[in-house]
């Protein structure tokens, strides 16, 4: 029996998630695999109405379930950052979810801005450290609002967290079994202290207990450029936390945008949160015109981290097969809304 944490989030947030547990529904009922939900309202709502952002008691109640599925936090009413930093990273560093995956896959029938690449070239996935570098908050200011003020914010990277990393990278890419090399994005030239060490860790752990995985390193100025250009040359690339936050939103245009993107927030040790990749649209609250195909991938993927790989198969083929039907899905859903997407997928899942 899996547990899982439901945080419908902000604005559209609510609408995804529906259509993701719709899809979950079908594909346990196929599967033959067992599971709860408990939602909760952390969000920009409740904190309007309590001025609490996230309960003290939130992050050990979260600690019990096996797994987070995450709509979206953004509320238009509510400053930004406050939200942001106030559950999402306090629950990635508390939690201690040092790994953020990122498959970038172009499907069938959606539009990507490279042209002449088809599903067969962007297929490629991003792991990226998730609790350390620039996201630390390490810093300050001295003489704020003065004409001699200095702002100094700060990347940490230790040996264990950057280990720890790479490992996680290796291990995937062994699994993932397809060309079986392990791309390093870093900055040697510029950033000779923090990649010294991303470098050194990467090449000593491969050596000894990868030798079947293939070692490549590119800066990430480079890795922009032939992500653009040669989609095809990547299986999984590693990175530290803001080189991967930048690198992962390019990928998620080349696989067709935001509406198509999926994440995880993985502790391969404890409990993983997994969302779509796209922001709350409260513009677009109730109008049931969002795609949910990013929030369906964010349960695939989240099936695959609990070990139901059978469940993640059957998501992503009944993905694809609901995509073939459809043209331009990452762009807009060509008539059809959101929860009719989510219906066509279900469909899919239970006549499979």
């Amino acid at each position: 029996m899996h547990k899982i944490a439901v945080m419908p989030g902000d604005g559209t947030g609510p609408e995804v998630v529906a259509e993701g547990l719709k899809v979950l529904k079908a594909v346990s009922e196929k599967a033959g695999f067992d599971y709860e939900t408990a939602e909760f309202d952390f969000g920009g709502d409740r904190y309007l109405r309590t001025n609490v952002v996230l309960p003290d008691s939130a992050v050990e109640e979260l600690r019990q379930f096996d797994a987070i599925f995450l709509g979206a936090i953004g509320h238009a009413d509510v400053k930004p950052g406050i939200l942001e930093k106030g559950i999402l990273l306090r629950l990635r560093f508390e939690l201690d979810q040092y790994i953020n995956l990122r498959p970038v896959k172009l499907y069938p029938n959606v539009d990507t801005p490279l042209k002449d690449k088809s599903p067969e070239e962007i297929d490629f996935v991003v792991v990226r450290e998730n609790t350390e570098g620039l996201y630390t908050g390490t810093g300050g200011f001295f003489k704020k609002g003065t004409p001699d003020e200095i702002a100094i914010q700060e990347s940490v990277n230790t040996r264990k967290g950057v280990e720890r990393c790479l490992r996680y990278a290796f291990d995937y890419t062994r699994r993932r079994d397809r060309e079986k090399t392990l791309t390093l994005c870093g900055k040697t030239n510029v950033l000779t202290f923090a990649f010294d060490l991303w470098e050194r860790t990467f090449h000593e752990v491969g050596e000894s207990d990868y030798p079947d995985i293939k070692r490549d390193y590119a800066h990430v100025d480079a890795i922009c450029m032939w992500m653009v250009k040669n989609p095809e040359w990547f299986d999984v690339i590693v990175t530290d936390n803001m080189f991967g936050d930048i690198i992962t939103d390019l990928g998620a245009m080349i696989q067709g945008g935001m509406g198509i993107a999926a994440g995880g927030n993985i502790n391969p040790e404890g409990v993983s949160m997994f969302e779509p990749i796209g922001g709350s649209a409260p513009k677009y609250t109730g109008q049931n015109v969002i795609n949910p195909m990013a929030a369906i991938g964010a349960c695939q993927l989240m099936l695959e981290t609990l070990g139901e790989l059978e469940g993640a198969r059957m998501m992503e083929a009944a993905i694809v097969a609901t995509l073939k039907k459809l043209k331009g899905m990452g762009a807009g859903q060509m008539g059809h809304s959101t929860s009719e997407v989510g219906d066509l997928v279900a469909e899919s899942v239970a006549s499979s």
